[in-house]
């Protein structure tokens, strides 16, 4: 049995903390994160002590392809990856950059992934340990929601937060639209949330990825094989009571699929005017990357 992040890594939290700089509140003048190396130091540290000999990227040939294609034919690229754990982010960035060639090295540096803000306004812990990594920031349709069904918020308050909502998620495509236009890459997690055992729902992707694929050319589908930091059942939504355990991680990449050939192909399937024809892009993707995770998982151990 593992221990908790904090206990196994919470002599670093004070470093961390001074060298912290990130806002504390989001708002649409700050969506736009740029990565704190100093910071980025201390994940690599993790990783390196608990990523099992044998971790790595399957189909290293898709992730070339990938790349080729943004960098080389001015492609706009997405990346959908499986959420299992905190250390996701970190993990494609990491065995990216220790592929060992240079254009996986450059791939590392252009990705940007979709946070929600929660990550930066829930603690200054937490937000330390987002901080390494370049992000834009949206504020959840999950968020909101729960907004909208607090009894205890006004109809004013609501109607405020709704306005807040829109800004910063304006704000955050036009953050995105300048990403594309450097060549970077932007990666989200379709299911929005962690995975947790038991709990089919925290699986499921959200109907707001189709939007994504109608905004870029190509996507790679990225599945996770393996967990080095594991939801602790006891606490489960305190990310620093996370159960450390060492572990061989696999990210696997798909083909490059084109998104409008996919979306047209997904909803070429629907009636006409079916109010879940959205989902059902979504819901393909899931799909996909669920049988690329059982098959790479059958051989992995």
């Amino acid at each position: 049995m593992g221990q908790a992040l904090k206990d196994v890594y919470g002599k670093y939290f004070k470093e961390m903390l001074a060298l912290s700089h990130a806002p504390a509140k989001i708002d649409e003048t700050n969506v736009y994160q740029e990565a704190n190396p100093e910071l980025q130091k201390y994940m690599e540290l993790i990783l390196g002590e608990n990523f099992l000999p044998g971790s790595g990227l399957g189909n290293v040939g898709n992730f070339k392809a990938f790349y080729d294609a943004v960098v080389n034919e001015g492609r706009t690229g997405l990346i959908l990856m499986e959420h299992y754990t905190n250390l996701d982010l970190p993990a494609i960035i990491y065995l990216l950059d220790r592929h060992g060639e240079d254009w996986a090295k450059d791939f590392a540096r252009r990705i940007v992934a979709v946070a929600g803000m929660k990550l930066n306004e829930a603690s200054p812990m937490v937000r330390i340990w987002t901080e390494g990594f370049t992000r834009v920031v949206i504020y959840p349709t999950r968020s909101l929601t729960k907004v909208a069904e607090t009894e205890s918020v006004s109809a004013a308050e609501k109607e405020e937060e709704e306005k807040k909502a829109r800004k910063i998620n304006f704000a955050a495509m036009r953050a995105m639209d300048d990403c594309k236009r450097r060549g970077q890459v932007i990666l989200v997690f379709p299911s929005g949330t962690r995975y947790r055992p038991g709990q089919p729902e925290t699986k499921r992707g959200l109907r707001e990825i189709d939007s994504y694929l109608r905004l870029f050319d190509i996507m790679l589908l990225v599945s996770v094989n393996g967990n080095a930091l594991r939801i602790n059942p006891d606490n489960p939504d305190d990310m620093l009571l996370d159960i450390v355990e060492k572990d061989k991680i696999l990210l696997t990449a798909s083909p490059v699929i084109e998104c409008r050939k996919f979306r047209s192909d997904v909803l070429s399937h629907c009636a006409a005017g079916d109010p879940a024809a959205k989902q059902r892009t979504v819901d393909r993707v899931m799909q996909i990357l669920e049988e690329q995770h059982d098959a790479v998982e059958s051989a992995r151990l």
